[in-house]
């Protein structure tokens, strides 16, 4: 693309929904689960970063539609913000994919299919939230489309503990996910071809 980014990765970590002021219904119980998963999540995304695996942040785009993922990272860590500590916690690097999409999953409307077959992606770790929503969704379409699924449970989380424990069962259950905490998973290995 233009040299700041990895030009193949077999896997991509996708970072769902993160970036956010939580300004909608259930938001401040979203955010209380997306403030716990977040150090969790950097954490992943660093190890996964020194592997060379590529990290695509994905999130709904509030309000107007603007396409603007920098208005709304401005936006979402202004002080007294909702989210602002788990927006600085896990703030997109320039080796960072951001994608904005307008509903559930992060593959309706979106050139994340695209962006995946450019760096020869196969297999998708997802997290973020709400686990049992835009997870689910995104990873139902990411199924159908034959990507290898690994989900660290640690990683991802809903309004409520029920909604997160029926999201990780249907991930493993319905749509044979590897589902592991995220200190299982060892970055250069996913990353490694089939």
């Amino acid at each position: 693309m233009h040299g700041l980014l990895p030009d193949r990765s077999s896997a991509a970590v996708l970072v769902l929904d993160m970036i956010s002021d939580f300004q909608f219904p259930d938001g401040p119980n979203v955010q209380r689960a997306a403030r716990i998963i977040a150090p969790r999540i950097a954490a992943f995304k660093k190890r996964a970063k020194k592997a060379g695996v590529a990290c695509i942040y994905i999130n709904d785009n509030p309000g107007r539609w603007r396409s603007d993922s920098r208005a709304l990272i401005e936006h979402c860590v202004q002080p007294g913000a909702a989210g602002a500590d788990i927006v600085e916690r896990l703030h997109p690097q320039k080796s960072d994919y951001f994608i904005l999409k307008p509903r559930h999953s992060a593959f309706y409307a979106t050139p994340l299919e695209v962006l995946l077959t450019h760096l020869g992606t196969r297999r998708l770790i997802l997290t973020g939230v709400s686990s049992h929503q835009c997870v689910l969704f995104t990873a139902n379409d990411a199924h159908v489309r034959n990507f290898q699924l690994i989900v660290p449970s640690d990683c991802v989380a809903g309004p409520t503990a029920q909604d997160t424990r029926f999201a990780l069962h249907y991930f493993h259950s319905v749509l044979g996910a590897l589902v592991t905490p995220s200190s299982n998973l060892r970055p250069a290995a996913l990353n490694r071809k089939r």
